[in-house]
């Protein structure tokens, strides 16, 4: 159970005031790269969900849901999620937080694959990703998604 200033038994104390302050502050949703795709996309005339539960996994959520497409876009944080440029190691409490970042990461790839058997497209873009970049990844698999509808709505 989570209260405020009391500890889970399994979590260490921060290492310091400014730590704890840092992950206080540090937000699920809404950070400053997913808010400025969503107004890339929005801009696009493109409409979404956001941070919705996934249909494929239910107690997991996507930053960026395309029903229609069965598309689900994930704006991943460098340092919660792995990035291979960005990662750190944490120099406190060191074996608690790489078991922690590694079971984000598996937790990832157990979501997109989950996603893709039940027939989803699947986007993640890094946090340092240009939001140019990542609206034209958006976009392709968009149209990849778009078309594979259409030829399913051929077929029948």
């Amino acid at each position: 159970m989570k209260t405020e200033g009391r500890l889970s038994p399994n979590r260490p104390a921060a290492s310091s005031e400014a730590s704890l302050s840092r992950m206080r502050t540090t937000r699920r949703r809404d950070t400053a790269c997913e808010l400025e795709l969503r107004r890339a996309l929005h801009a696009l005339g493109l409409r979404y969900f956001v941070d919705r539960p996934l249909p494929c996994a239910p107690r997991r959520r996507a930053d960026i849901l395309f029903p229609t497409n069965r598309l689900a876009v994930f704006v991943d944080g460098c340092f919660w999620h792995g990035c291979p440029i960005h990662r750190t190691e944490p120099k406190s409490n060191r074996d608690w937080w790489r078991t922690k970042l590694d079971t984000n990461i598996a937790r990832d790839r157990d979501t997109d694959q989950s996603l893709v058997e039940g027939g989803w497209g699947v986007v993640r873009v890094w946090e340092h990703t240009p939001v140019t970049l990542a609206t034209e990844i958006v976009l392709g698999a968009l149209g990849r998604a778009e078309s594979n509808r259409r030829r399913k709505q051929d077929v029948r």
